[in-house]
């Protein structure tokens, strides 16, 4: 004899979240790209969502369900759209970072929706991914801090050696456009991050927050 639960494809309350988390990841995993953690290669997305989950728990000690999904699911997938799809330029690259906020917002409240979320969540979540609210809803700074932790201690290093040929006033804007998406939380854990990078990104990193308004 089946339950109402399993003619149901509503997972229950207390495992959606679970559910949901685990579902981001399996999709995660299937990225072609791969990344060095702790000396073990992991598709690239899948390392991404775990280092958002890391320091979300570490900014805030009870994050709520539905800015921990939108942390897991910040790039879910991001490969399906190549930034080699779009011009070179800053006008392509916003276009760009636009249209991986939909794709992703879109894919996370699919999962959502299958977990049994309901719409309000799911609207939520895609606000956050498609930075509509950034400044005014708490969840979404949050998160928007969790992902410049993320770039200053695991990415700024490898897209310093990218980019060589920037000169000093694009760091500068890069740096200083950065801190300016960050709450004074976020800057503050960013300080205390500071300290483990390389010198010569910590040179440039102070010298961009000297110029920075305060």
């Amino acid at each position: 004899m089946t339950t109402l639960h399993e003619e149901s494809d509503v997972t229950p309350e207390a495992d959606r979240l679970t559910h949901t988390l685990e579902t981001i990841d399996a999709a995660n995993a299937a990225d072609p790209n791969t990344e060095t953690v702790d000396g073990e290669e992991m598709p690239k997305e899948l390392a991404y969502g775990r280092h958002m989950t890391r320091w979300l728990h570490e900014l805030e000690s009870e994050p709520s369900e539905d800015v921990q999904i939108a942390c897991r699911a910040q790039h879910i997938e991001r490969w399906r759209i190549p930034r080699s799809d779009y011009p070179e330029g800053r006008k392509s690259y916003y276009e760009w970072r636009q249209a991986c906020g939909r794709f992703h917002a879109e894919r996370a409240t699919e999962i959502m929706a299958e977990a049994g979320y309901d719409e309000g969540h799911r609207e939520h979540v895609a606000q956050m991914l498609t930075k509509r609210e950034l400044k005014k809803d708490p969840d979404t700074q949050l998160m928007e801090d969790v992902a410049c932790l993320v770039f200053l201690e695991r990415y700024f290093a490898p897209f310093y050696e990218e980019h060589a040929e920037f000169d000093r006033d694009k760091w500068m804007r890069i740096v200083k456009r950065t801190w300016g998406k960050m709450s004074s939380r976020g800057q503050d854990a960013a300080l205390r991050l500071a300290g483990n990078l390389p010198e010569h990104l910590q040179e440039v990193l102070h010298e961009a927050l000297e110029e920075a308004p305060s």
